[in-house]
């Protein structure tokens, strides 16, 4: 957690309209609480239907090829993305989660979030990162072309997507 907070934890905001320092952390398992917190508010922000409980969202998230990265603005947690393996997709994973709260848009606070979830993948031996996104969702959908991730098809059964990206990141 420390190299993250060393690696990605830099100042977001620019010049004058800096008001604090945003960090970037993968969370610890003492972490699960909090970061569950925040992905409970992402569910209630885009009102995702097929939602992981609480003990599927441990598994998924806190194994040795996975993660959940946290956005912290002093001791305020105020996003989120998380990585889980596609075990039926050689060499890749699947990029889940990604929320900053309105409040803390515009910032970086997006890019920052998935430049260390990229960073890890990359190192922990991942070539592809797949998504899937739904209609409605064009700001997140445009944010991710910017990052490089291009049109692939179909790759879950999620019952919301009809829109299916990912990245080669090796």
């Amino acid at each position: 957690m420390e190299l993250f907070c060393l690696l990605y934890g830099r100042r977001l905001y620019g010049g004058a309209q800096s008001d604090g320092e945003h960090f970037i952390r993968k969370a610890g398992i003492l972490e699960l609480d909090a970061a569950f917190r925040i992905v409970e508010e992402h569910y209630d922000a885009v009102s995702v239907i097929a939602r992981d409980r609480k003990g599927e969202f441990r598994e998924h998230y806190f194994g040795e090829r996975s993660g959940v990265w946290l956005a912290s603005l002093e001791d305020t947690i105020v996003g989120c993305i998380a990585l889980r393996e596609l075990p039926e997709l050689a060499r890749s994973g699947e990029v889940k989660r990604m929320y900053v709260q309105p409040a803390h848009r515009q910032h970086g606070i997006a890019q920052a979030l998935l430049d260390a979830l990229e960073y890890f993948a990359a190192n922990a031996g991942y070539e592809w990162l797949y998504l899937d996104s739904a209609p409605g969702m064009d700001t997140a959908i445009r944010f991710y072309q910017r990052s490089g991730y291009e049109p692939c098809p179909r790759y879950n059964n999620n019952p919301q997507a009809n829109i299916y990206l990912r990245k080669r990141i090796r």
